[in-house]
C-alpha cells in the first residue's frame, strides 16, 4: 500500500454496530473478505437513455433492452480499469468486472482489505450469532471519489427480515388483540385461502396464466423442496410452474425447515405460481447482507437468460437500519429495472408504523420505500372464498403483527402522490416524505394463505404474501397488454378510483385508514380487471 495517499470518504457509508451488539476483537488478518465496488454509470450520446420509461401514459412508453441498458447506463470502461489499478496497488484480487451492472468485485485478506478502505475490521456479537462489521466511513483514493459510488460487503451482518408470519394448519386460530379497531365489529373467526380463491375475490385475469413471461423472486436465506413444490401445486390441481434458482455472490438454495426462512422462499413460489402457473419463477439465492442484496437484485434486471418482467422482494428492514450508499444504489437499480420495463413489488413490513424499531417513532421499510417500487401493504379479508364480506387494515397487534406503512425520512414525495393527499410524518417535525404503501392486499394470518413447506402445510400470512401475489396480477397484465406496465406507480395513481377498493377502517399505529391514499393500505386493494380496463385505455 502507498505510504501517502490523499484520500476522500465513500458518501453515505457511514455505519454504527448493531444495537446491542458487543465487540469481540480484531477480525483475522488472513480471513478472506470480498467485496463489490460499485461505480458511476457511464455516458453515451448515442445510447437511448430510457426517459420514456417513466411516462404516465402506458401507450407513449418506450422501455430499453438489457443491451441498450448496458449501453447507456453501463460502467466506462476506464473507470473499471481505476478500480482494477487501485485493487493492484493494495494487493487485491478482482474477482469479477461487470460493466453492465457496474460493478467490481475485489478479494483479498482483512489486513489488506482494511487499509484498502480506510476501515478497521473487527468480529462482533449480537443476539442472533456474530458478524464481520465496521464503524465509520469508507474511504478511498481521492482518484476514485467521482468514480466509486458504493462499497458493500466489508460489513456482513444480516440486512433484511422476511416479511412472513405462519401458523402450522391446525393451530389456526381467530388473533389476538380484539381491541385493537376501537368501536369496529369483532372481526370474526379466522380462515384461510388458497392463492387462487384470493385471486378470484380480487377480480384477477382468469383468462392470463402469465405465459411467456417470468417472475423474479429474491431471496436471502433458506431453500425451495422441488418435491414439495410438485405436492402443493398436485393438490390444488394446477400445473406446476417452471422454478429455477440462481446463484448470487456463492449462495444457493439451503432448506433449513419449516420455522426458518423456507417458509418465505416457499410462499414466494408457491403465491405466485398458484396465480400465474404459465410463468416462470426465476429464485434468485443471496447472502443476507447489503451487498448480497444490491447484487441480486441488479443480477435480476440484467439476467438475459432468464429476462424477468416482475420482481417481488419480500425482503426488508426499517430505513434506520440502512447506509445511505446502499439506499441510493438500490433505488438506482430500480430505476434501471424500469427502463428495462421490469415492475418491482416490495412487501412493506409486518410490524406496524415502528416497523420493528424500538425508539417510539415511525418507522418505513426499505426498499418498500424507494421511490421507483410498489410498496405492498397489508388487510385483512373477511368473507368466504367465494365473497368478501369487509376487509380492513391488517393489525392482529398485539402480538399478531401490522401491516407496515409510514411517510420515508430519507425520500422525497414522488411527482406521482402529488395528488393523493398524503400527510406529513407522525414523528416529530412532520416531515413531507414518500408516502408507503402504494397498494395492498390480505396479509393477516387470520385470513391467510394455505401454503406448503418442508411437508407441512402451513396458513402463513405477512406483506409478504402480497408481493408476490401482485407480481402474478403484473405478469397477467403483461400477458394481455402490447407493452409491459414496467413501472406501475405513476399508472396507478392516475387510473380511476374505481380501480381500487378503498380500505377505510383500521389502522397500523402511527396511521388510520381513511378514504382515498392512506399510510396502512395506500390507494387500497386493487381490482384486477378494472386495472387491465384502465391500462387498455391508456388511462389516465
Amino acid at each position: 500500500m502507498p505510504t501517502e495517499e490523499t484520500r476522500v470518504e465513500v458518501s453515505g457509508s457511514a455505519r454504527r454496530e448493531l444495537p446491542g451488539a458487543q465487540l469481540i476483537g480484531e477480525l483475522h488478518p488472513d480471513e478472506l473478505v470480498e467485496v463489490t465496488v460499485r461505480v458511476r454509470p457511464g455516458v453515451s450520446a448515442a445510447a437511448p437513455a430510457g426517459s420514456a420509461a417513466f411516462t404516465t401514459n402506458l401507450a407513449d412508453r418506450r422501455y430499453l433492452t438489457r443491451e441498450e441498458l448496458r449501453t447507456s447506463r453501463g460502467a466506462d470502461p476506464a473507470d473499471i480499469a481505476a478500480v482494477r489499478s487501485f485493487a493492484a496497488d493494495h494487493g487485491l484480487e478482482v474477482v469479477e468486472a461487470d460493466p453492465a451492472q457496474r460493478k467490481v468485485v475485489l478479494a483479498g485478506p482483512a489486513r489488506s482489505v482494511g487499509p484498502a478502505f480506510g476501515v478497521r475490521l473487527q468480529r462482533y456479537a449480537y443476539a442472533q450469532g456474530t458478524y464481520r462489521g465496521r464503524v465509520g466511513t469508507v474511504t478511498i483514493p481521492a482518484a476514485l471519489g467521482g468514480i466509486v459510488e458504493g462499497v458493500f460487503g466489508l460489513d456482513d451482518r444480516p440486512q433484511g427480515d422476511p416479511h412472513f408470519r405462519a401458523v402450522p394448519l391446525e393451530e389456526q386460530r381467530a388473533p389476538r388483540g380484539a381491541a385493537r379497531d376501537a368501536g369496529a365489529a369483532p372481526a370474526g373467526p379466522a380462515i384461510s385461502f388458497t392463492p387462487p380463491q384470493v385471486a378470484h375475490l380480487y377480480d384477477f385475469v382468469p383468462a392470463a396464466t402469465g405465459k411467456g413471461q417470468c417472475i423474479a423472486l429474491i431471496e436471502l436465506g433458506g431453500g425451495l423442496r422441488r418435491r414439495d413444490i410438485a405436492a402443493y401445486f398436485a393438490a390444488l390441481g394446477i400445473p406446476a410452474p417452471k422454478v429455477v434458482a440462481v446463484s448470487v455472490d456463492g449462495a444457493r438454495s439451503n432448506p433449513t425447515g419449516p420455522n426458518g426462512a423456507d417458509g418465505e422462499v416457499m410462499l414466494d413460489i408457491e403465491v405466485a405460481g398458484a396465480v400465474a402457473p404459465g410463468a416462470a419463477i426465476a429464485v434468485y439465492f443471496a447472502p443476507n447482507t447489503d451487498r448480497g442484496f444490491l447484487d441480486a437484485v441488479t443480477a435480476a434486471i440484467h439476467d438475459t437468460v432468464n429476462r424477468p418482467s416482475v420482481i417481488s422482494i419480500s425482503w426488508g428492514g426499517a430505513e434506520s437500519r440502512w447506509t445511505g450508499q446502499a439506499m441510493q444504489a438500490m433505488d438506482q437499480a430500480f430505476q434501471d429495472a424500469a427502463r428495462v420495463g421490469l415492475t418491482v413489488l416490495c412487501a412493506a413490513g409486518d410490524n406496524g408504523s415502528g416497523d420493528g424499531v424500538t425508539d417510539g417513532l415511525a418507522h418505513v421499510d426499505f426498499p418498500a420505500s424507494s421511490p421507483h417500487v410498489v410498496a405492498c401493504g397489508g388487510t385483512r379479508l373477511i368473507g368466504s372464498p367465494a365473497t368478501i364480506n369487509d376487509e380492513r387494515t391488517w393489525n392482529d397487534e398485539p402480538g399478531g403483527g401490522a401491516t407496515g406503512g409510514g411517510i420515508s425520512d430519507v425520500f422525497d414525495p414522488p411527482t406521482y402522490q402529488a395528488g393523493a393527499a398524503v400527510p406529513a410524518s407522525a414523528n416529530p417535525g412532520g416531515r413531507v416524505g414518500r408516502g408507503v404503501p402504494d397498494l395492498a392486499g390480505d396479509a393477516s394470518p387470520a385470513s391467510g394463505y394455505a401454503i406448503r413447506v418442508d411437508g407441512q402445510k402451513m396458513v402463513v400470512g405477512g406483506t409478504s404474501a402480497v408481493a408476490p401475489l401482485m407480481a402474478a396480477l403484473v405478469v397477467q397484465l403483461n400477458q394481455q397488454l402490447a407493452t409491459p406496465v414496467g413501472f406501475l406507480n405513476p399508472l396507478v395513481y392516475a387510473a380511476p378510483s374505481s380501480t381500487f377498493r378503498d380500505i377505510t377502517s383500521g389502522g397500523n399505529g402511527a396511521y388510520t385508514a381513511r378514504s382515498g391514499w392512506d399510510a396502512c393500505t395506500g390507494l387500497g386493494r386493487p381490482d384486477g380487471a378494472a386495472l387491465l380496463a384502465a391500462l387498455r385505455a391508456g388511462a389516465p
